[in-house]
C-alpha cells in the first residue's frame, strides 16, 4: 500500500500564505493537508507528530518585532504544551529525527534560520549560525526573479530542478553568515542550494535587482546536510499555474508553474523507500 502522505500548513501570528502553500501541497498529491494554528499545537489539539511534511509559510511573524520571525523562534524555543509540559521544541526536535521534511518559505526561511534547525551543521539544532537581514535596498522587494539551482546539493526538493523563476516579497531577504568558515562550510558541503541569477546566465549574480536584496554570495535557498529540511526567500507555491506568472497573458507557457516541482519532489520522496531510510547526523545534536 503506498503511503498516506499527511502535510501540515503551520500559521498564526502574522503568517498571510498558509492557503497558497497549502493548496501546492494539495496539487503535489498530499493525499491530506490541515493549515494548523500555532495555538493548536500548543493546546495539545495537534501535533507535529502526526504529520510527514511540515511547511512554514511566508508573512510577517508577530509584525517582525525583534526582526523577522525573530519572537517566533523564540516561541518555539521556549514554549511547553498545555496539559503535557512538553517543549515544542521537543516535537520540531522529533520531527526532525524521524527523517520528515521541513519547507520554510520567506518567513518561514527566516524561522528556519533563526531557529537554528538550518544549516544545523553535524546535526546540531537550535543553534544559529546564519541569518536573514534588511535588504540592500532599504525597502521592501516586491518582484520575480530567476534562481540557479545546484543539482550537487542533497536537498530532496529540488532534484531535477535547474533554473527557476518565482516571485519575492521581503523586507529582510539578504542571506548573511556568522562567519567565512561557516559560509566555506556551507559551500563545502553543498548545503547552498539555490542562488539569485539572470536570465540571461546561470551565474550566481551579486547585482541589483537579479540579486532582489544583495545575499551573499547570491544565496536564496540553503538546506540542512541530509537535505530534507530546505528553506529559501522566493514563494515556490506562488507559482503553481500558468496564470501565476507576470507575462501570462503574452506568453506560451506551461499550465503548471515552475514552483510546483518544488513541492511534488517532497511528496513524492515522501513516498518513496529513500523516506524510511534514516539519514546520517540525524541522530546527534539538539
Amino acid at each position: 500500500m503506498p503511503r498516506i502522505v499527511k502535510s501540515i500548513v503551520l500559521t498564526g501570528n502574522g503568517t498571510n500564505c498558509e492557503r497558497e502553500m497549502a493548496h501546492a501541497c494539495r496539487l503535489a498529491g498530499s493525499d491530506e493537508v490541515d493549515i494548523v494554528y500555532i495555538h493548536e499545537i500548543l493546546n495539545g489539539e495537534k501535533r507535529l507528530d502526526d504529520y510527514h511534511f511540515l511547511n512554514l509559510p511566508g508573512g510577517f511573524l508577530d509584525g517582525d518585532d525583534l526582526g523577522s520571525a525573530k519572537a517566533g523562534a523564540n516561541r518555539i524555543i521556549h514554549a511547553k504544551i498545555k496539559g503535557s509540559g512538553e517543549p515544542l521544541r521537543d516535537q520540531f526536535l522529533r520531527f526532525i529525527r524521524e527523517g520528515k521534511l521541513i519547507l520554510g518559505v520567506c518567513n518561514g526561511f527566516q524561522l528556519m534560520v533563526k531557529l537554528g534547525i538550518l544549516p544545523a551543521f553535524d546535526g546540531e539544532y537550535f543553534k544559529q549560525t546564519v541569518t536573514l537581514s534588511f535588504n540592500d535596498s532599504g525597502r521592501f522587494e516586491d518582484r520575480w526573479v530567476w534562481l540557479t539551482v545546484n543539482d550537487q546539493s542533497p536537498c530532496v526538493f529540488t532534484r531535477g530542478l535547474k533554473k527557476i523563476y518565482l516571485p519575492v516579497r521581503h523586507g529582510e531577504g539578504k542571506f548573511m553568515a556568522k562567519s567565512a568558515p561557516v559560509l566555506r562550510r556551507l559551500r563545502r558541503q553543498q548545503q547552498v542550494v539555490a542562488r539569485y541569477c539572470t536570465q540571461e546566465s546561470d551565474k550566481p549574480t551579486l547585482e541589483y535587482p537579479a540579486n532582489p536584496n544583495g545575499a551573499v554570495d547570491a544565496i536564496a535557498g540553503i538546506c540542512n546536510e541530509t537535505g530534507r529540511l530546505y528553506g529559501m526567500m522566493p514563494h515556490p507555491e506562488a507559482y503553481t499555474h500558468y496564470t501565476n506568472h507576470p507575462r501570462w497573458t503574452r506568453e506560451d507557457l506551461p499550465e503548471e508553474g515552475m514552483g510546483l516541482a518544488i513541492f511534488k519532489n517532497a511528496i513524492e520522496f515522501i513516498r518513496s523507500d529513500e523516506f524510511e531510510q534514516r539519514p546520517e547526523r540525524i541522530e546527534e545534536g539538539g
